[in-house]
């Protein structure tokens, strides 16, 4: 895959991330120091975002003022430390609200900030990210649970790296909108909330293999509360090493459901802020461990806001420890998509290294944004996997498979722009008001031309070659462009008629001559 280049001779970074979640936003900003990130400011609110959500579809205006009240706190603390990139995701609540996008269009008018919806899959992604970028001491295997207003994410991990993440609709804020109706709750609510939980973790154990794991962190609010006041009942010592025995954490639930909302927040460890919705936070964290036979949890303040900061750390400096796991994790992610959908990654390999050898060989021609290497060597790995469907039409298949599949470390945006230059590699081309490039930023359609090109000269380059691959010399000048073919064992004739194939489309995009011979 591409690497990043960093920028030399310029001042530390400083990069904000915003967490809007079901149950409260959050604001963290760190300062790039020797290549690793120091926090210098974190704000949190409780804006209840999901509250009307998961019982009407819709959020209300009370939450809308609300969250975007400390959404501008944010603006002008971001403002005040000179964040120089800022990232903003939205969780549960407005991946389910009808009125979620008409709301984020709000916030872009008053802040000028994009923010990404992500999915659960990206939200547990990003999160182990953050935990395991920050904790010490965690080999082998561990699961990771966080738990949200509006979802639960659970994810195993195995030596750092996932094995399998699984968001659940069981978010503390959701299940006590939707069955706690009373306060203290009913026994028969309980028992219907419980039978719930139930049914959505018989999911997760198709998908998790939980069983025997002697690691789980949790994280969030919830999760602070249950292992501060398990600490407390226990009398059990401070510490972040501390681990909230499934029994206290069992009986804490059974105590939480009894009282009144004045008193669980009188409960050390839970307070105001988390007493409202800690019975169903509560219920949750102990049939977790109950269902999965696990012993107990260990708390960790780090989370999404934590992965966002580490990804975009990453994404910047390629000296960075996290940006050469970002890249492992991307690059997998990428193999696991081609084996998912039946393309043998060996296969794609060759058109992948042409792509990027054109790719850099090529610069003064194309003038991309360095990213754009990613993107194109991920769309040569990509680009077949539309024949799982059929082969009819195969380019389109897989435009929409890599647009729509969850493939861990590349957002939505990024999918949408890898699937166009995928997508164009027959006989059709990129037009503005095609179905595919509608979905792509107007700032981004001639980088997806010029990408194109690319990954069309690079296909020519591998006509059912099984292993005699050849080997291209670009030489660049003002008015022409002229690739040096050095035949392999079999010869290079059908190369060479499908590259000159392409010269028409090469002068059209780039203004320049394409002429193709054989060394």
């Amino acid at each position: 895959m591409a690497k990043i280049t960093p920028a030399h001779g310029k001042a530390p970074q400083t990069f904000a991330a915003i967490d809007i979640g079901s149950n409260s936003c959050r604001l963290k900003i760190a300062r790039v120091v020797q290549y690793r990130l120091r926090v210098v400011h974190e704000d949190r609110e409780v804006t209840r975002l999901g509250a009307s959500v998961f019982e009407t579809g819709l959020v209300s205006p009370d939450s809308m003022a609300a969250t975007l009240a400390a959404l501008k706190r944010f603006y002008k603390a971001v403002q005040l430390h000179s964040a120089d990139q800022v990232r903003a995701v939205a969780t549960a609540a407005m991946r389910d609200a009808r009125n979620g996008r008409a709301f984020l269009a709000w916030v872009k008018d008053e802040t000028g900030w994009d923010v990404e919806i992500i999915s659960g899959l990206e939200e547990g992604r990003l999160i182990h990210r953050g935990v395991m970028s920050h904790e010490q001491g965690v080999s082998g295997r561990c699961l990771l649970l966080d738990l949200g207003g509006g979802s639960c994410e659970i994810s195993h991990s195995n030596h750092k790296k996932i094995v399998e993440t699984i968001s659940l609709p069981i978010g503390a804020v959701r299940l006590t909108e939707e069955f706690l109706k009373n306060d203290p709750p009913q026994k028969e609510e309980v028992a219907r909330m419980k039978q719930f939980i139930a049914r959505e973790l018989r999911k997760a154990s198709k998908r998790v293999a939980a069983a025997g794991i002697p690691l789980v962190i949790a994280t969030s609010g919830t999760a602070a509360a249950l292992s501060e006041a398990s600490r407390v009942m226990s009398k059990g010592t401070a510490g972040k090493d501390y681990v909230a025995p499934v029994k206290d954490v069992r009986r804490l639930a059974e105590k939480l459901t009894r009282l009144r909302n004045e008193a669980r927040s009188a409960v050390p460890g839970i307070g105001p802020r988390r007493s409202e919705i800690v019975v169903a936070g509560a219920h949750v964290y102990a049939q977790i461990l109950e269902h999965f036979g696990l012993a107990g949890f260990r708390y960790s303040a780090m989370g999404l806001r934590d992965g966002i900061l580490a990804q975009m750390l990453a994404e910047q400096d390629s000296r960075t420890l996290a940006h050469q796991q970002y890249e492992r994790d991307r690059w997998e992610a990428v193999l696991e998509t081609c084996r998912r959908y039946g393309i043998d990654p060996r296969h794609a390999e060759p058109v992948r290294l042409h792509a990027a050898q054109l790719f850099r060989d090529m610069a003064p021609v194309h003038e991309l944004p360095a990213e754009y290497e990613t993107w194109l060597e991920s769309a040569a790995m990509l680009r077949d996997i539309g024949k799982f469907l059929n082969y009819q039409g195969h380019h389109r298949h897989a435009q929409y498979i890599i647009a729509n599949s969850e493939i861990y470390g590349f957002t939505p945006g990024q999918r949408v722009l890898i699937s166009a230059i995928a997508r164009y590699i027959g006989k059709s081309r990129p037009q503005p008001e095609g179905r595919t490039m509608r979905q792509v930023p107007v700032q981004e359609h001639e980088h997806v031309k010029r990408g194109v090109v690319l990954l069309r000269l690079a296909v020519a380059l591998n006509q059912d070659r099984a292993s005699d691959v050849l080997r291209v010399r670009t030489r660049v000048y003002p008015k022409k462009v002229i690739l040096e073919i050095s035949p392999g064992r079999t010869g290079a004739e059908l190369e060479l008629w499908s590259l000159r194939k392409e010269a028409d489309y090469f002068r059209e995009i780039f203004r320049r001559e394409l002429l193709v011979t054989l060394a």
